[in-house]
């Protein structure tokens, strides 16, 4: 697998018309480009960011008024966030369009709407973490829509137990959007680059 990876970031030899910009237009690319932006400027945040009801907000206030380019670097962490969806949703269209979700590419296609679907999650448990009234109420409305569903009671009580914004709830969602979700992430992204170079997806060897 390691063997693998590392031929698909280096290859020896490419088809001429797989290096076409309008062949993928880069969208893979540019959206693990964006993941890396938000990790790098994510640690950044957890150096100011406290995640307690109390101190929350100010934390985040403290970083914008206080801190040198604290400012920018939460805007670049948002802005980061909203470009890989869109990315993401791009990328999924051009795979639709084209059908390149079907055989034997079928596993990749499955692991990139895993991807999807816990990116948008990841986006969902850190609108909470700045915990202003947006935030509380945007949260808050998720949540309700989510205990409609099938198993959503059951969910809705192991993310915020003890109510939207409240201390438990939020350190969950700070753990996930800071350690589970992104770990996930990154396991699936490796294993999709992994199956498109084991498909020969792209820049296959001649």
């Amino acid at each position: 697998m390691i063997k693998e990876f590392a031929k698909h970031l280096f290859p020896r030899v490419v088809l001429r018309e797989n290096l076409r910009f309008t062949y993928t237009f880069c969208l893979g690319g540019l959206a693990f480009t964006a993941l890396i932006a938000l990790a790098v400027s994510g640690v950044l945040l957890l150096f100011y960011y406290q995640p307690t009801p109390a101190w929350a907000f100010d934390s985040i206030l403290f970083l914008e008024s206080t801190v040198v380019g604290g400012k920018y670097l939460r805007g670049l962490h948002r802005l980061a966030s909203h470009g890989l969806l869109v990315l993401l949703f791009l990328h999924v269209l051009r795979v639709v369009l084209s059908g390149a979700y079907r055989p034997p590419r079928e596993l990749t296609w499955v692991v990139g709407v895993g991807l999807l679907a816990l990116s948008v999650f990841e986006a969902y448990t850190g609108y909470l973490l700045p915990m202003d009234q947006l935030a509380f109420w945007a949260t808050r409305t998720g949540m309700e829509l989510l205990a409609t569903l099938p198993g959503g009671p059951w969910l809705k009580a192991v993310l915020v137990p003890d109510g939207v914004g409240e201390p438990l709830s939020l350190l969950r969602f700070y753990a996930l959007h800071v350690v589970v979700v992104p770990v996930a992430v990154l396991a699936l992204s490796f294993l999709h680059f992994y199956r498109v170079r084991k498909t020969k997806g792209i820049l296959p060897y001649l």
